[in-house]
């Protein structure tokens, strides 16, 4: 997993080139059904999570069979791309294998890894997505999910939570001011991000009223707006 400082760092690095050039553009067509399997095992059907984790891994074989042998500019001096498709296969392989004996909750585990892999080969050759914005909020969230409550009753709590909440809150900024215009103008997008700003604002709501049970109240409501927009958009 990436670490939050390791984001801010890069999203607020100087010199970052935008999409698009054709692989930035094909890996963002594959980044739909990696969406899907990443969601689908996270559910409990395990023929559905087969069906998503073909899916995309047919998607990914196509990028293979193109850019494989020759990487196309910015990536045509990145000495690592190759190994970076092969691994994103590798993650893929192993996937199938854990979702075909019925271990889902490993499948997503090992899936979360391929996201990583892929950002850090755009990060590698300076180039930015939207998908790096949605990372970077995935990883503070997961920070303050997985941290927040031992933050909260350890010394000067509510402040340290708040602080790591208000990362967070910047982060989610970014998901609107970094959108296309097509997502901006998007209904579905911009329900989508409502939900996830209020859930954001709630949290903050919460750790102002120094109450520990309304804000882990809040906590627990903070990863599902995430996961419907990264489903769609991310």
């Amino acid at each position: 997993m990436f670490k939050p400082a390791l984001i801010f760092s890069f999203l607020l690095a100087t010199g970052i080139a935008n999409a698009s050039d054709p692989f930035t553009d094909a890996m963002q067509k594959a980044y739909a059904p990696y969406r899907a399997a990443l969601f689908k095992t996270n559910q409990a059907s395990q023929p559905d999570a087969q069906q998503a984790i073909a899916q995309a891994r047919t998607t990914w074989a196509s990028i293979l069979k193109q850019f494989m042998v020759k990487a196309p500019p910015p990536y045509d001096r990145d000495t690592q791309f190759a190994d970076s498709l092969a691994e994103v296969s590798k993650v893929y392989d192993k996937a199938a294998a854990e979702i075909d004996q019925g271990q889902l909750i490993e499948a997503h585990e090992t899936l979360e890894e391929a996201r990583d892999v892929m950002a850090q080969l755009r990060a590698r050759n300076n180039v930015i997505v939207f998908s790096d914005h949605m990372n970077a909020y995935h990883a503070q969230m997961e920070h303050v999910l997985i941290e927040g409550p031992k933050i909260l009753d350890g010394a000067n709590g509510f402040l340290e939570l708040t602080a790591q909440a208000g990362a967070l809150e910047m982060l989610a900024n970014k998901l609107v001011s970094e959108a296309s215009a097509d997502f901006r103008g998007n209904e579905e997008f911009k329900a989508s991000y409502a939900a996830l700003q209020k859930s954001v604002t709630d949290l903050k709501a919460a750790l102002f009223s120094q109450d520990k049970a309304k804000v882990k109240e809040a906590l627990g409501k903070i990863k599902a707006p995430y996961s419907k927009m990264f489903i769609k958009f991310g």
